[in-house]
């Protein structure tokens, strides 16, 4: 069959470089076609645009059309996008209309054909629906512009042998037609020249939907639309923007929740919501193959990552559930709470008060339960835990640097191009720079930014985020300031309030303060996350980055340095800085000269750090998954009421699409920001919270059938777009690996109470068969209470105590060196700097030598993407030397001896290397 040369004489699409712009843009559809000669499917004899009419109702009758109906009028052409408009009549209505037909008149002349939707056959009688299908030409054209790969040959290179334990696997297995909805084969780039090459059974279904979506995408961001204000318009981006047009999608291929009436649809859909986005099917694998057929590679990597991540997070889960364990069983075993809990102990020392003038002295013994549950994160095991986690984080990036090498064998994005794709200028670059300057490459004209332009920009985009950094730091220094203030109220409450009694050991004034501000903090982290959001998306905007990857690059970082400053920042304060500038009684360190420092509790602040992550932690999970999938249900449940009232026939298949929501260009970035946050919860604070990453993980498992069912059912089709990788995000993941050993082993040492009892277990213990006992009593100093000044003092002593007790090392009063550090307090301190040291080079020489030992590509993906290159070049080779014994045949001078013989030594060459 030669297609080549049936396919010559029908169809000739040049590419025309516009000398406004240097964009290139397809402008000339010329069809040179005999009488008689047989067309690639029905013409669209009436095209309607927007100042056309449609044919009537009489010669269409809509309530015959099937309601799952993704073709044109004529049941052919296949609907590749819709547009749709609301024809307003205000001021900017003719502006508006002119617009429209002076675009879809160039969509026409760049080979797409379209087809108009009255609003009188609209469910509401209000929107126009402009359908548009590439034809074979245009898909060819715009598959070799974007050197879209296709099918040569079918792969024979032989599968993976079975693990022979695969068998234990079978219950999370999906049907094998799922996994892999089409054949494995070779692939090439297309050419409009060597289409017998290809394996083209079907024109029509040579190209899938989401490269077929793509490819139009591709024309309608880059056709003009006409000269406003002097400068060129185009791109379907500002025509949203303007109003001009209300939406434009690709439709999805039938209904979520049955399949289509048509033979010919493939019900993607209906598959994926049944196999994947239910949540009772939690416990199966991703048809990865499928998400990437129907949505495109770019989400399909998402989800690949996001799978990946949940299925190692129940390696970290089952770790961390054996560390609380042992935390719990143990607790009856623990010594210092022992004596805390003592009433011949911790009932006879006597505390000095925690706030100036208001709080009383209390007895040691009133911190008995938060003392136990302290121990249930602060134990051996949390120092086993926290190297783990080191190793762990390393483990999971090898691996995934492993997992993503073998999707970009499977999925042909070896030899992809980021240039081809994320390096393209940006429309939005090309139409608001106006001087140009000539590529020293190309030799051609290209847009610019000027230098001075740039930098004045970037300092409005620095300062503009340095303000808002400085707004997340000024609201938290207010919530400490709340917590110092709430402090002495909460003390005096619970002490004359007789109903709070009964649990006054459980809900000290400590731990009410310290979950009231946990939840303020979040409330705070939510109100400034919603204004930052839209502020980041402006200044990068304003930036006007080169090319798509620089956009999403520079608002990636953006958005992680804000939101990383925002959920971590009360986390960082109660690790590091809590407890740790308190000063002593007599001398206490004031903050803006006013509220006292808070103190750790006497049995340390990990549980206070525990508390605070958890409240955090979970509450972003909770409410992010309420914006994720119920915002979006009910939007489309309201959108949607009116229809629910009419005949199921009325509302088409574009319209039903129309009322979802939409996946917009920065939908996959808020889902990776989301999964990244979280990460960096469950690694630069996990010594604190064992149980973090299972938490992590029954979020991660309710995430995916989320995100899986919010794409399916409530959001319309996405424009498909490739990626070999989850970009910039990989970088963010190996920074925060790193720093999470640091932050580990600064908690560790500086948070938790092991380094403070090792010392005292080793160096001062004076009991050989319990060493622990005497640590309570050796850990708090003694102050005489004569030597409180009046700002200090409280106001009552009813009890006439002349001491008190207070958390630090210090000499007593009746010392030389009276109220100074002791030389314990030094052994401490050299001991927790040792640790750190220790533990991070220990953890980093392990993380690089794991990192050094796992290639980063399999043996045996390496091996078959060698093979496929090899028949790969093998068969084009073979393809040009019989179209030169063709020609060499037909007499074509052209084709001499001496190129034969060149072409024959190339494929020699090719199978020798």
């Amino acid at each position: 069959m030669n297609r080549l040369g049936k396919k010559a004489n029908e169809t000739l699409i040049e590419m025309a470089l516009s000398a406004d712009d240097d964009i290139a843009v397809l402008t000339k559809f010329k069809r040179s076609r005999s009488e008689g000669e047989e067309s690639n499917g029905p013409l669209c004899e009436t095209i309607s645009t927007s100042g056309s009419e449609v044919p009537s109702g009489s010669e269409i009758d809509k309530r015959h059309e099937s309601k799952d109906s993704i073709f044109f009028r004529d049941g052919v052409r296949r609907i590749d996008f819709v547009l749709s408009y609301v024809d307003d009549l205000n001021k900017e209505w003719e502006k508006k209309l002119e617009r429209r037909k002076e675009f879809e008149s160039n969509l026409q002349k760049a080979g797409l054909e379209l087809e108009t939707e009255d609003k009188k056959e609209s469910e509401d009688g209000k929107i126009y629906f402009v359908k548009i299908h590439a034809p074979w030409e245009v898909l060819i054209t715009y598959a070799e512009v974007l050197n879209i790969k296709v099918p040569i040959r079918e792969n024979d290179i032989p599968s993976t042998v079975e693990n022979p334990l695969d068998c234990m696997l079978t219950p999370f297995r999906l049907p094998e037609k799922v996994m892999h909805p089409e054949p494995d084969y070779f692939t090439a780039p297309f050419s409009k020249d060597k289409q017998e090459l290809y394996l083209i059974n079907d024109e029509s279904t040579f190209f899938s939907p989401s490269m077929r979506n793509r490819i139009v995408n591709y024309i309608l961001t880059r056709c003009p639309y006409g000269t406003e204000e002097g400068k060129k318009k185009f791109g379907i981006k500002r025509l949203l923007n303007n109003g001009t047009y209300s939406a434009a999608y690709p439709l999805h291929d039938c209904q979520y929740w049955k399949k289509a009436s048509d033979p010919n649809c493939d019900n993607e859909r209906y598959t994926l919501y049944m196999e994947w986005a239910r949540f009772l099917r939690f416990y199966k694998e991703q048809p990865l193959d499928l998400i990437r057929k129907y949505y495109g590679e770019k989400i399909g990597i998402y989800f690949a990552w996001l799978g990946f991540y949940t299925e190692m997070l129940f390696l970290a889960a089952v770790v961390g559930v054996i560390c609380f364990l042992y935390g719990l069983f143990t607790m009856d075993e623990n010594m210092s709470s022992k004596e805390i809990c003592d009433a011949a102990i911790g009932g006879e020392i006597i505390m000095c008060p925690l706030c100036d003038r208001e709080c009383e002295y209390w007895r040691l013994n009133t911190t008995c339960e938060s003392s136990e549950y302290s121990h249930l994160f602060d134990n051996v095991a949390t120092l086993f835990f926290a190297i783990f986690m080191g190793i762990w984080v390393t483990l999971f990036l090898e691996f995934w640097k492993r997992r993503q090498a073998r999707l970009k064998y499977e999925w042909d994005l070896v030899d992809f191009e980021e240039e081809q794709q994320q390096l393209q200028l940006r429309p939005e670059y090309e139409a608001k720079c106006t001087q140009k300057k000539k590529n020293p490459v190309t030799q051609e004209m290209e847009p610019y930014l000027p230098l001075t332009s740039q930098a004045v920009r970037f300092c409005i985009s620095g300062t503009t985020v340095l303000f808002w950094v400085s707004l997340i730091i000024a609201s938290m220094i207010a919530v400490i300031v709340y917590r110092l203030a709430v402090y002495a109220a909460f003390a005096s409450l619970m002490e004359n309030t007789q109903s709070l009694q009964p649990i006054s050991g459980l809900l000290t004034p400590q731990l009410a303060t310290s979950v009231t501000a946990s939840c303020l903090n979040f409330v705070i982290i939510m109100i400034l996350n919603f204004i930052y959001e839209r502020i980041a998306i402006w200044i990068t905007d304003m930036e006007i980055p080169r090319t798509h990857m620089e956009y999403e690059n520079r608002l990636t970082m953006k958005m992680f340095l804000f939101q990383f400053v925002n959920y971590y920042s009360s986390c960082f304060y109660v690790a590091f800085f809590k407890g740790k500038f308190v000063g002593y009684p007599g001398a206490y360190t004031y903050m803006f000269n006013r509220w006292r420092n808070e103190e750790c509790d006497p049995a340390g602040c990990l549980i206070e750090l525990t508390t605070q992550l958890t409240i955090v932690m979970a509450g972003k999970q909770i409410w992010g998954n309420i914006q994720e999938a119920i915002v979006p249900w009910i939007c489309n449940w309201w959108g949607r009421r009116k229809a629910r009232s009419n005949p199921e026939n009325l509302y088409s298949r574009w319209e039903q699409d129309h009322d979802l929501q939409t996946f917009g260009a920065l939908g996959l970035f808020y889902e990776y920001l989301e999964m990244v946050i979280q990460f960096g919860f469950i690694t630069l604070f996990v010594a604190s919270f064992p149980l973090a990453p299972l938490l992590a993980l029954m979020n991660n498992i309710l995430e995916i059938r989320v995100d899986s069912w919010k794409l399916t059912t409530q959001y319309r089709r996405p424009v498909a777009a490739k990626a070999h990788s989850i970009g910039v995000w990989q970088e963010i993941l190996n920074g925060m690996a790193i720093l999470s050993v640091v932050t580990n082993a600064f908690i560790v040492a500086f948070t938790s109470d092991m380094i403070p009892r090792l010392v005292y277990y080793y160096a001062y213990s004076e009991n050989e068969e319990s060493p622990m006992s005497g640590y309570i009593n050796n850990s708090l100093s003694v102050f005489d209470i004569s030597d409180f000044p009046e700002r200090n003092k409280p106001k009552q002593n009813p009890e006439g105590f002349e001491q008190c007790r207070y958390r630090d090392y210090r000499y007593p009063p009746d010392h030389e060196r009276k109220y100074l550090h002791t030389m314990q307090f030094w052994h401490i301190l050299a001991a927790k700097l040792a640790f750190i040291i220790i533990m991070e080079h220990v953890v980093f020489i392990v993380k690089f030598f794991v990192a050094w030992m796992i290639p980063d590509v399999p043996a045996d993906v390496k091996a078959k993407i060698k093979r496929e290159k090899y028949l790969t070049q093998k068969i084009l080779h073979e393809y040009e030397l019989e179209k030169l014994k063709e020609r060499l045949c037909q007499g074509d001078k052209r084709a001499t001896e001496k190129e034969f013989i060149a072409t024959e030594g190339r494929m020699e060459l090719s199978r020798a290397m």
